[in-house]
């Protein structure tokens, strides 16, 4: 169940991730047995309206189902997907054309309903009566700006593939898709403002970070594959979780975190790349992600809040597509430095408990270019050779793994 909180912010969060996944957390156990059977549509008990400022879908089925929103621009477009219902003798009122359904190939039923405006869900519910085991799918729409559509609005190119195109145009053929979007990298360099991180020789590492991830950013925009954003551009404090919404707003594609740690004892040196895990992968690891976690805490931000039951079977989810893609990341960032010859730790690919790697929708990983705690390394980290070399080193990297990712996304697709 997706409700909207006072503030809708937790509706604005989730949906991003309703629009990608099948909805199968409002199945109770019972109910995904039951889901491999056809459900059928009550269509007496359905209906669907839109007024100005808003609209409503309501699904009668004789059984729960799981099920995926998905919104199109040019025109404005709800599209839901249930697996699986029976549309047959269906007709479904609502003030306005009636609208299209159909089936798709992979055993999915899909409904297309034309919108008068630029309309967003403000609520997405699945209703199951424990008595006949009987379900309700509950859309409310609110009128929204085109702009805020059309930044919400999926890709239709990304999903064609698999979609009837007469379903989605009746009156005749797709109109011409528009010009493809760059995917968009969110370079976050760590600490800032009342956090500085790591400190030698009054060397801070907010300030180091912060030099690198523009120079990255400058190379990145150079070549004209990537779009960047970044969490922080100035020497100032961003929460963690500030981090992650930072990226979403921005519409990342993928999260690179960047740092230059010093570690308590022995002489770590190289560059480390760290993906989210259940446990660190040693007491370093664990080490780096307790004093990233505790900078929050000294702020005063409280992240026990994000412990809700629909995120945490949305992330799971989720999650089976992004690690993959995300430890593909990491091979190729540590590919890339080592034929470059420059320095990797022995150990180049770790995992930690990072807060900041937990936006499971887009691959994420975290770089310690170096340690400031080892004398070789913080020189490196000064000198403005090794960062350019670097950022070329990364700016390849990510190339690489971009063209070899879009490839594999497509061949998921089909």
């Amino acid at each position: 169940m997706i409700s909207q909180n006072k503030s809708g912010e937790q509706v604005t969060g989730f949906m991003r991730l309703v629009f990608v996944l099948a909805l199968l957390l409002a199945l109770p156990v019972g109910a995904l047995a039951q889901a491999g059977a056809q459900a059928r549509l009550d269509a007496a008990d359905s209906v669907i309206t839109t007024s100005r400022a808003a609209g409503s879908v309501d699904l009668a089925l004789s059984q729960p189902v799981p099920y995926r929103v998905r919104m199109l621009a040019a025109p404005p477009r709800l599209v839901v997907d249930l697996n699986t219902v029976d549309w047959d003798g269906a007709d479904l009122a609502r003030n306005g054309a009636p609208p299209r359904l159909g089936q798709l190939s992979d055993g999915w039923a899909r409904m297309v309903l034309d919108l008068g405006g630029p309309y967003l869900p403000a609520r997405a519910e699945q209703r199951i009566d424990p008595e006949t085991g009987r379900a309700r799918i509950e859309l409310r729409l609110a009128r929204v700006s085109l702009e805020e559509f059309e930044a919400r609005a999926v890709d239709e190119d990304a999903f064609a593939a698999r979609t009837d195109a007469a379903l989605l145009h009746p009156d005749g053929p797709a109109p011409p898709a528009p010009p493809l979007r760059r995917p968009v990298v969110m370079l976050d360099p760590g600490h800032g403002g009342i956090d500085p991180g790591a400190e030698r020789d009054g060397v801070r590492e907010s300030d180091l970070v912060l030099k690198f991830a523009r120079i990255l950013r400058e190379e990145l925009l150079r070549r004209g594959v990537f779009d960047v954003a970044m969490t922080r551009d100035a020497d100032v404090f961003v929460s963690l979780d500030g981090r992650i919404r930072a990226a979403r707003a921005a519409g990342a594609d993928l999260f690179v975190s960047l740092h230059a740690d010093a570690l308590p004892e022995g002489m770590a040196s190289g560059t480390i790349v760290y993906l989210l895990g259940d446990e660190a992968s040693d007491d370093s690891a664990a080490y780096l992600a307790e004093r990233h976690d505790r900078a929050d805490m000294l702020a005063g931000v409280d992240l026990a809040g994000n412990t809700d039951e629909i995120a945490r079977v949305l992330m799971a989810v989720a999650w089976q597509d992004t690690a993959p893609r995300a430890r593909a990341l990491a091979d190729a960032l540590v590919h890339q430095v080592g034929e470059a010859g420059l320095r990797l730790h022995r150990r180049p690919i770790q995992s930690g408990t990072f807060t900041v790697l937990r936006a499971v929708d887009m691959p994420s990983v975290l770089i310690e270019l170096g340690f400031m705690s080892n004398p070789s390394d913080l020189a490196r980290l000064q000198d403005p050779d090794w960062h350019a070399e670097m950022a070329v080193v990364l700016a390849d990297a990510l190339e690489a793994w971009q063209e070899e990712d879009a490839a594999l996304q497509g061949l998921r697709r089909r």
